[in-house]
């Protein structure tokens, strides 16, 4: 598992946050926390079965701009 938190511009409320989450839910990942209060997606998935580059394509997709994202170690 590894743990990610991207930088995301655009959100302002909750229906935001939950486009992200749903979004990214659908993709297959183990969990999303949106914040836009921070403009923060912290992300928990395997890379056995998605790519860091699926989940910010699926975040720009939905709409959002990404800034450079921290990886954490799960």
């Amino acid at each position: 598992m590894e743990k990610i938190t991207l930088q995301v511009e655009g959100m302002s409320c909750t229906h935001c946050e939950k486009a992200i989450k749903n979004a990214l839910m659908d993709l297959g990942v183990k969990s999303v926390k949106a914040s836009a209060k921070k403009n923060t997606v912290e992300v928990v998935f395997s890379t056995d079965k998605i790519s860091l580059e699926s989940i910010k394509a699926e975040i720009a997709e939905t709409g959002y701009k990404l800034n450079d994202g921290r990886k954490n170690p799960y």
